[in-house]
C-alpha cells in the first residue's frame, strides 16, 4: 500500500474514532471519551480534537454537512450549559454522562484551550448559532483570574483542593494560551505575559532549539495543529515553526541513537512523546534537548505512532518512512481506528486503546498536510488574527 493511502486511511479511522466514542446522553452530549479503556470518562482536550475534525469529515465526504453542524451545534450546548466550569475554565476530566467532574480532577487552562480552539473551528467553518456558541462559551473565560500576577505568568494548574500551583514558565504546547488570551473580547491578559515564559535554549547533535520541559513531541505539535507559524516570527524572531522541525529532527537523531539500548527505537520507529506504555499512561516519554533529559533519557522504548504522525508538516520524508514501518512491519499495532496508541518490542507490548488528543493530533496535522484545511479555518478568524498581530507576530522578511 502507498504512504498516501496509509495516511488517508489513518485519518479515515481517526476520524471514526471521534464519531463514534462519544456520549449521547441529553446532559452529556458530545462529549468524547479521553481514552478507549475508560468509556465513562470524557476530556474536554479530546472534544477540541473532535470538534476539528468535524469540518474534515464533511470535507472528506465522510458524513454530510447537515450531520457535522448537528453533532457541532448541540456539543457547544452542551458545554455552554452543562461541562463544569469555574471562572469560564473547563475540568479537564469529566463524566461522559453529564459532563460533571471526576478524578477530583484540575480545572484546566491548557485543556480549555485545546477545547476552544476546536469550538472556534466549527464556529468559523459554520458560522451562523455555531459561531454564536463558541463567542458566548470564550466571553466568559476570564483569562486573568489564571494568572500569577507577580510573575505575569499563567499557573500551571488549578484544583478546589489545593488552588493553584505551578508556572506555565518555560515554551511547551501552551501558544495558544497566549493568542486566545490577548484576544479575548471580554476577559483579556496582556501581551507582555506570552514573553514572560523563559526561552532556554539547548541542542543535540546539530539541531539547537528553543526546548521543552519533558522534550515530547506533542509539546512541539499541539498548538501547531491551528496555528500556521510556518511563515511568520514573533517580535525577537522567534520562528516556531523551525524550532519544532528541529525539535522533530533532534528527537528522530535521539531515537536512532538509541537504537543499541532499545530494538524499538530506530531510523523508522522513533517519536517520543506522552503515550500509554507498558506501564500504564507516561506523560514525560521524550528526548534531548530539554529539562529532563539534558543529563539522563526519558524512555523505556516505547514508541506511539502520533509522536512521528504529528509532525508530518515538519519533516514529511521521514515521517512517511516512519507510517510505512508501522503498518507493514508492526502489524499487530493496527486495529479498529487505525494506528493503536503505542508498541514496544523491547517489553513484547502493544497498546489495546486509542488516546483522543493523540488520534487528534494525527488526524489534524495529516489534513494540514495535505490541504492545509485546519490553518485556514483557523487563521481567518478575527480573534485569531487581532490575537497573533498584539501578541507582534508578523511576515517573516525573507
Amino acid at each position: 500500500m502507498r504512504v498516501k493511502d496509509i495516511l488517508d486511511l489513518e485519518e479515515k479511522l481517526s476520524f471514526e474514532f471521534f464519531w463514534n466514542e462519544v456520549s449521547e446522553t441529553e446532559e452529556g452530549y458530545g462529549l468524547i471519551v479521553d481514552n478507549t479503556r475508560d468509556n465513562n470518562v470524557a476530556s474536554i482536550a479530546s472534544v477540541g480534537f473532535g470538534l476539528s475534525a468535524i469540518p474534515i469529515g464533511i470535507e472528506n465526504g465522510w458524513i454530510s454537512r447537515d450531520e457535522g453542524y448537528i453533532r457541532a451545534l448541540k456539543t457547544l450546548e452542551t458545554f455552554l450549559n452543562n461541562v463544569e466550569h469555574s471562572h469560564g475554565f473547563f475540568i479537564h476530566f469529566v463524566r461522559m454522562k453529564d459532563g460533571k467532574r471526576t478524578w477530583q480532577s484540575e480545572v484546566s487552562v491548557i485543556d480549555t484551550a485545546l477545547f476552544l480552539m476546536g469550538a472556534l473551528v466549527a464556529g468559523e467553518y459554520f458560522g451562523g448559532e455555531v459561531y454564536e456558541l463558541f463567542e458566548s462559551i470564550y466571553s466568559r473565560v476570564e483569562f486573568p483570574w489564571y494568572l500569577d500576577k507577580e510573575r505575569n505568568q499563567y499557573y500551571m494548574g488549578y484544583n478546589y483542593e489545593r488552588g493553584f500551583w505551578g508556572h506555565w514558565d518555560g515554551y511547551a504546547e501552551q501558544l495558544i494560551m497566549y493568542v486566545l488570551g490577548v484576544a479575548s473580547p471580554t476577559f483579556p491578559i496582556d501581551s507582555s505575559v506570552y514573553y514572560s515564559f523563559e526561552r532556554k535554549k539547548g541542542k543535540y547533535k546539530d539541531y539547537e532549539l528553543i526546548y521543552t520541559y519533558t522534550g515530547s513531541l506533542f509539546t512541539y505539535q499541539f498548538s501547531h495543529a491551528w496555528l500556521d507559524f510556518r511563515n511568520i516570527v514573533d517580535k525577537e524572531g522567534v520562528s516556531w515553526f523551525e524550532n519544532s522541525t528541529l525539535a522533530t529532527l533532534a528527537n528522530w537523531e535521539f531515537c536512532k541513537d538509541m537504537h543499541s539500548v532499545y530494538k524499538t527505537l530506530h531510523e523508522k520507529s522513533w517519536g517520543l512523546t506522552a503515550c500509554d506504555s507498558p506501564d500504564g499512561y507516561r506523560g514525560d516519554f521524550g528526548a534531548p534537548p530539554s529539562a529532563n533529559n539534558n543529563s539522563t533519557h526519558k524512555t523505556d522504548g516505547t514508541v506511539p505512532p502520533c509522536g512521528a504522525i504529528g509532525s508530518i508538516v515538519f519533516t514529511t520524508a521521514i515521517v512517511e518512512e516512519a507510517v510505512r514501518y508501522y503498518f507493514e512491519k508492526v502489524p499487530q499495532l493496527w486495529g479498529k481506528y487505525g494506528f493503536k496508541d503505542a508498541y514496544n518490542m523491547d517489553r513484547n507490548w502493544v497498546s489495546q486503546i486509542y488516546i483522543g488528543i493523540d488520534k487528534g493530533i494525527e488526524i489534524l496535522m495529516i489534513e494540514n498536510y495535505k490541504t492545509q484545511l485546519i490553518w485556514d479555518i483557523t487563521m481567518r478568524n478575527k480573534y485569531i488574527k487581532d490575537g497573533l498581530q498584539k501578541l507582534g507576530f508578523e511576515e517573516r522578511k525573507q
